[in-house]
């Protein structure tokens, strides 16, 4: 950015918060299995119910089954809504996801041409596979990178990293492997 170009603040400013907001919201919840269940539920139960006009050529999808793709459609919204405001029900709103998804498979046109069938199988994994994080200590990290960087220094007997026989192993020279250590074998 130019320190000499004119910035307005104002204009600015919430346009950033809002997605800073926004961001840290959705790092909290299982956001894209929400969304991938909830678009795999609109194909679902929009495709029973749609006729396509070429004309005075009316082309309908109605199927017997148009309530019950429709009741499949609407839980797979519901679902897809319920992983973005209750995170606790992950593992349940991903196993039905994933149940719905593959009943809809003969119920609501192939699952609305697989389309819908994938999206929501989709979510239903990225539900199940979902954990939440954890906040970082930054004292536990710092100890954990001191205790890593005083591994890997190189001990006094062992110039450049070298490897050497263990310390619960004896070098023999003058026996095989196969007796060495008291007849333990060892690669290494």
């Amino acid at each position: 950015m130019n320190p000499q170009a004119p910035v307005r603040a104002a204009d600015d400013a919430w346009l950033t918060v809002v997605y800073y907001q926004f961001r840290a919201w959705r790092g909290r919840r299982p956001f894209w299995a929400g969304l991938f269940t909830l678009l795999g539920g609109v194909p679902i139960a929009y495709f029973p119910y749609a006729d396509l006009r070429l004309g005075n050529v009316t082309l309908a999808m109605a199927t017997t089954g148009g309530a019950g793709a429709l009741i499949i459609g609407v839980l797979l919204i519901t679902l897809g809504l319920a992983l973005w405001f209750q995170q606790t029900i992950r593992v349940f709103a991903g196993v039905a996801a994933i149940l719905l998804a593959l009943v809809s498979i003969p119920v609501s046109n192939l699952g609305g041409f697989f389309m819908g069938f994938l999206s929501s199988m989709i979510g239903g994994a990225l539900a199940l596979s979902w954990a939440p994080g954890e906040p970082v200590d930054e004292e536990a990290e710092a100890q954990a990178e001191a205790e890593a960087a005083a591994k890997t220094e190189v001990p006094a007997g062992n110039p450049y990293g070298v490897p050497a026989p263990r310390d619960t192993e004896t070098a023999h020279l003058t026996e095989t492997t196969a007796h060495a250590d008291g007849g333990r074998n060892s690669a290494g």
